[in-house]
C-alpha cells in the first residue's frame, strides 16, 4: 500500500500542496472477494460482476448507524470523493462505488435505496447493495478481513449497532484489490491520484547492476534541501542479492565481538534462521498483508528507518518512537529504547500486535495466518517438529534477529587487531576524546579483547523532557519537496494530525518518577548508517549528536549525572565524528544483499 504517499497526503491538504501520481504505481495486495449480493432493485447478482469493466471504490456500512464518525462520515467523504472526481474529464466515468450493508436483517434493498436517495448519487456511478442474509454476507466480509461484531446489552439481546472498524478497498478491473484506505486517509485528493496511477502506470525504471544495489537502494535524504535532489531508493522488484550463511556470523561473531549469548532453550539452527528471516520479510503477518518487519529496519538502511524520525506502521499509523538498529541486537540485555523486555523470544510479539504498527488483533490470529500457508506448515514441522505456535514463531524471528552480527570495522581492526593505518589520524584523536575529555565510554562501554559500545542501562539525557516539555512556535518552517520550504501555521498542522503522545522513557515500566525520560544506551556499532538518532529521531546526524553532548544535554531534575558540557572546541568535534564513523562492520553488504535476496510475502497467496 501507498503508506508514505498517503501520509504525505495529510500535509498536502493542510497546505493547499498539488499531489502527483506520475511517478508511483500501486501494487497488487490481492484478490477481491466475491458473492452474491442484492442491488437497490431487488436483483441478485455477483459482487465480481457488478466490478468488471472499471476500477471500484468498495464500502462497507450500515444505515442504522448513529456513530458521528462511523458509516455517516465514510459515506459523505465517498461522496465527496465522487463529486469531485466527476469534476475531471480524464476520470469522470472511469469509477465505480459500491456500499455493502452489513445488516442485511434491517436493511433491506428498499431501505438502501432511500439510504442512498440520502446522498443525491445521481450524477455518480454509484451502487447501494445489501444481501440475503448474515449467511451470503459472512464470507465476503472474511474475504475482505472486515471484522464487525454485534452488540448486545445485558440480557443477550441484540441492539441494532456494531463494532467495525471502516475500510475503503480500491479494487481494478480485474478483481484486485490495489489500496486499502482508513478514514484517515480516505480523501478525494489520494483517491483521485491513485484512480490516475491505476489507469495510466508508470514504466518500470532499469534496474541496476545487483552488486551495486545495496548501496543505490534506501534515501538517506543527502541534500534533500536543494532543488536537484535526486532519490535512490528501489522498487521491491529491482532489489537483488544473495543469501548469506548467516549462522556463522553467530557461530564465529565479527573482530571486536564477545561470544554470542544463545539461550539454552532455544538453539540456533540453519532451519530456525531461515524460517526467521522469511518471517522477517514477510508483510502478510500485518493485519492487511502490508507491513513486515523490514519495512521498519530496512536492511540497506542500517536495519532501521533513515527516512523518518519515528516509525510509521500500518496504514500510515504513527509510531511515537525511532525504528532501533538491529545490528548486534543479540546482544542486548533489554530491548526496546524504554527497555521493557528482555528476551528477543518475546520482544517479536509487540509490534505484530501493536495497534500502530502491525496491528494484528490477536496472537491467534498470527498463528492462524501462518499455519493456513502450507510452506510454513512444512517449515515449522522442519524447524521446531511441531505446528506454528507463539512460542515458535517468537523463536524463528529471534533466530534469525541473532545472526545480524556486524563488526571487524576499521576501529576494531586498529584497536584490536593493532593495524596501525587502519584508521586516519583524526579517528585516533576522536578515539582519544571519546575514553578522555569527552568521557563518552562512561556508557559506550568498550574492554580489553570486544567492545559493544553501551553499559545496557537507560540514562535521561535530556531529550526526552526538551520533547515532552517545549512549547510549539505559532509556525512551523516544513521542507514539502527537495528544495521547497513553507511556513505552515501549527494551528492548521494539529488540524489534520493527532496528538502526540507522551513519552516519560522508562518511568512508564517502573512508574519510578525517578526513572522520567530515561532510555537505554544504544550501541553506537554501524553508528555511521542509523541516522537519525536518539529514541525519537531528533537529531539527523552524528554532528548534531557530539553538539548536543558537548552543550551538556538538555537541563532537568532528572538530567543523570554523567551529562555534562564537554568543552570541546569545532576539531575535535570533528574528530569525535570521525571516530563514530570508523565503526561500520565490515560485513555490512553482505547482510544487506541477504536481506534483498529474501523474499517479501506473496500477498496473493494464503
Amino acid at each position: 500500500m501507498n503508506i508514505v504517499y498517503a501520509c504525505i497526503l495529510t500535509l498536502g491538504l493542510a497546505v493547499g500542496t498539488a499531489l502527483a501520481a506520475e511517478n508511483y504505481n500501486l501494487p497488487v495486495l490481492g484478490e477481491a472477494a466475491d458473492g452474491e449480493v442484492l442491488t437497490a432493485e431487488h436483483q441478485p447478482v455477483r459482487l465480481h460482476d457488478l466490478m468488471a469493466g472499471k476500477p471500484v471504490l468498495l464500502s462497507f456500512i450500515y444505515s442504522t448507524c448513529n456513530d458521528v464518525n462511523g458509516c455517516p462520515l465514510a459515506t459523505q467523504i465517498l461522496h465527496k470523493i465522487g463529486s469531485q472526481l466527476q469534476s475531471q474529464p480524464e476520470l469522470a466515468g472511469k469509477l465505480r462505488l459500491l456500499t455493502l450493508s452489513f445488516n442485511p436483517q434491517h436493511d433491506s434493498p428498499e431501505v438502501m435505496r432511500q439510504y442512498g436517495a440520502g446522498f443525491n448519487t445521481k450524477q455518480l456511478d454509484w451502487q447501494f447493495l445489501t444481501t440475503a442474509s448474515e449467511a451470503a454476507l459472512q464470507p465476503i466480509l472474511d474475504g475482505y478481513g472486515q471484522s464487525v461484531q454485534k452488540i448486545y446489552d445485558s440480557q443477550g439481546r441484540f441492539t441494532g449497532t456494531y463494532t467495525h472498524l471502516l475500510r475503503v478497498y480500491l479494487i481494478d478491473a480485474q478483481h484486485k484489490i490495489r489500496n486499502i484506505y482508513s478514514l484517515d486517509f480516505l480523501r478525494a485528493d489520494l483517491v483521485s491520484a491513485d484512480l490516475q496511477a491505476l489507469l495510466n502506470p508508470s514504466p518500470a525504471a532499469p534496474l541496476p547492476a545487483a552488486s551495486q544495489a545495496w548501496q543505490q537502494a534506501g534515501d538517506n535524504r543527502q541534500n534533500y534541501q536543494h532543488n536537484d535532489y535526486q532519490t535512490h531508493s528501489l522498487a521491491l522488484a529491482q532489489r537483488h542479492g544473495q543469501a548469506a550463511k548467516l549462522i556463522s556470523y553467530a557461530q564465529h561473531p565479527p573482530l571486536g565481538l564477545p561470544k554470542l549469548p544463545v539461550p539454552a532453550d532455544n538453539p540456533l539452527t540453519p532451519a530456525k534462521i531461515e524460517l526467521g528471516r522469511l518471517l522477517f520479510y514477510d508483510r502478510r503477518l500485518s493485519l492487511n498483508n502490508t507491513m513486515s518487519c523490514a519495512m521498519c529496519h530496512i536492511p540497506e538502511q542500517g536495519f532501521t528507518n533513515n527516512e523518518m524520525a519515528t516509525a510509521v506502521g500500518i496504514e500510515g499509523r504513527s509510531v511515537r518512537r525511532n525504528s532501533p538498529t538491529l545490528y548486534n541486537v543479540a546482544y542486548a540485555e533489554k530491548l526496546f529504547h524504554d527497555g521493557r523486555e528482555n528476551r528477543l523470544e518475546q520482544q517479536v510479539w509487540g509490534p505484530l500486535l501493536a495497534a500502530n504498527e502491525m496491528a494484528n488483533p490477536a496472537i491467534a490470529s498470527v498463528v492462524a495466518k501462518i499455519s493456513a500457508n502450507p510452506d510454513y506448515q512444512r517449515r515449522f514441522k522442519t524447524a521446531f517438529r511441531q505446528p506454528a505456535n507463539m512460542q515458535n514463531i517468537g523463536a524463528a524471528l529471534a533466530s534469525y534477529l541473532r545472526t545480524l552480527n556486524s563488526a571487524d570495522s576499521g576501529f576494531d581492526r586498529w584497536y584490536y587487531a593493532k593495524q596501525t593505518q587502519a584508521i586516519s589520524a583524526a579517528a585516533q584523536r576522536g578515539f582519544a576524546l571519546f575514553t578522555g575529555k569527552a568521557g563518552c565510554n562512561q556508557c559506550h562501554l568498550l574492554s580489553a579483547d570486544s567492545a559493544l559500545f553501551t553499559d545496557q542501562l537507560a540514562h535521561n539525557t535530556g531529550i526526552g523532557y526538551g520533547a515532552a516539555m517545549g512549547t510549539t512556535p505559532a509556525k512551523q518552517h516544513l521542507q514539502i519537496a527537495p528544495g521547497q520550504f513553507i511556513d505552515a501555521d501549527s494551528a492548521g498542522l494539529q488540524a489534520v494530525s493527532s496528538v502526540a503522545p507522551s513519552d516519560l522513557g522508562y518511568y512508564e515500566i517502573s512508574q519510578n518518577p525517578a526513572d522520567r525520560w530515561r532510555y537505554k544506551t544504544p550501541t553506537l556499532r554501524n553508528i555511521a548508517l542509523t541516522a537519525p538518532y536518539m529514541h525519537n529521531g531528533a537529531l539527523a546526524s552524528l554532528t548534531d549528536v557530539v553538539n548536543f553532548y558537548n552543550q551538556g544535554g538538555i537541563a532537568n531534575e532528572n538530567l543523570s549525572p554523567l551529562i555534562k558540557p564537554l568543552g570541546l572546541n569545532t576539531t575535535e568535534c570533528a574528530d569525535l565524528v570521525a571516530f563514530l564513523q570508523t565503526l561500520t562492520g565490515s560485513n555490512i553488504q553482505a547482510l544487506v544483499e541477504d536481506g534483498f535476496a529474501a523474499p517479501v510475502g506473496d500477498v496473493g497467496q494464503p
